[in-house]
């Protein structure tokens, strides 16, 4: 079979061609049945609007699509920061796509780079990579995972290994004295935050130590002040007296509430973050973080893409870095 055009779209859905046309180009003059219709069609052949075909038809668009989780989180910021300085000296630009920790808003951003023919795609993803990914494989556009491993080993990927670093966090609670640590993190379906969970959990009950779980649906400095409120008005016997959080919004928003409450840290109850973000340096009790290569991740991201995009073999290359502990005032050691 030929190329997959708008007419044949349009034979698929039950439609005319305009209606085709306003479904993807202005959806608001077209009724819901129908624009359901057409996405329908879309997706059973595989149909690529061509944006930019007379454009691109010669050549490649020298365009890298990059969706991460949250931008708003200094870590991406400086991954995307690392894969744009390595593009950009490659003679390509970087199309930067918030996920907001969404699949639906991924698969949106997944569905523009398509559209747009971007060459290669750079990912964090919100879950495991989906069907969307393999469409691009299947296409011959390479996709580099970034801050997730590929367990099917399909995919290249640049990865963080959590496990060790909530094994590191937590032995450093355990060696500050702590014996009743809680791990504050979620939602444990992502597996950046099951890996630090289990690091985590299983180094606390090796050392004998009683372990609490406060589970979240997402990572915050507002949500880190609420956990902290209820954990200050908790009778000091029932507090924890270690705190790993699963990220430094988190852990920076808990000690803000503690400091509030008048809880001594780390005298009462000793905190440590992960990413290392410039604020964590800068808190009012500076705050101990496990360190995450950021920027390099991103860098090594944006070469592995780049080596494919150099006609290299397609490789399914996993890198993992190794995160470092950055002792600091919140807590003893």
């Amino acid at each position: 079979m030929g190329e997959i055009g708008i007419k044949d779209v349009a034979a698929r859905a039950g439609v005319s061609v305009s209606t085709v046309s306003n479904a993807l180009n202005r959806p608001e003059l077209v009724s819901s049945a129908a624009a359901h219709r057409v996405a329908e069609a879309i997706t059973h052949l595989g149909y690529v609007p061509n944006t930019a075909a007379r454009q691109l038809r010669a050549g490649r668009s020298n365009a890298i699509g990059m969706a991460v989780l949250n931008i708003t989180n200094p870590f991406f910021a400086d991954v995307v920061l690392g894969a744009e300085e390595e593009a950009e000296r490659a003679g390509y630009s970087i199309i930067v796509g918030n996920s907001y920790d969404s699949e639906e808003r991924e698969s949106r951003h997944l569905d523009l780079f398509e559209r747009q023919r971007m060459d290669g795609i750079l990912i964090a993803p919100v879950r495991t990579p989906t069907a969307m990914l393999e469409r691009f494989r299947q296409r011959e556009v390479p996709v580099v995972l970034v801050d997730r491993a590929d367990k099917e080993g399909i995919f290249p990927s640049v990865s963080l290994d959590d496990v060790t670093g909530g094994t590191m966090a937590t032995e450093h609670l355990l060696q500050g004295g702590s014996r009743h640590i809680a791990f504050i993190g979620g939602p444990l379906t992502v597996d950046q935050m099951r890996e630090r969970f289990e690091g985590c959990r299983s180094t606390v009950e090796a050392a004998g130590a009683r372990f609490t779980f406060i589970e979240t649906t997402t990572l915050n400095p507002q949500l880190g002040r609420d956990i902290g409120d209820r954990i200050a008005t908790l009778p000091p016997a029932e507090r924890p007296d270690g705190i790993f959080a699963a990220n430094d919004h988190v852990a920076l928003g808990v000690l803000q509430s503690l400091i509030r409450h008048g809880v001594s840290v780390p005298g009462e109850i000793a905190i440590i973050g992960y990413d290392d973000i410039d604020f964590a340096a800068a808190a009012v009790v500076p705050l101990t973080s496990i360190r995450q290569p950021a920027i390099e991740m991103g860098a090594h991201a944006a070469r592995l893409l780049l080596q494919e995009l150099k006609a290299v073999p397609p490789s399914n290359v996993q890198t993992r870095f190794e995160p470092l502990l950055v002792p600091r005032q919140s807590t003893r050691h």
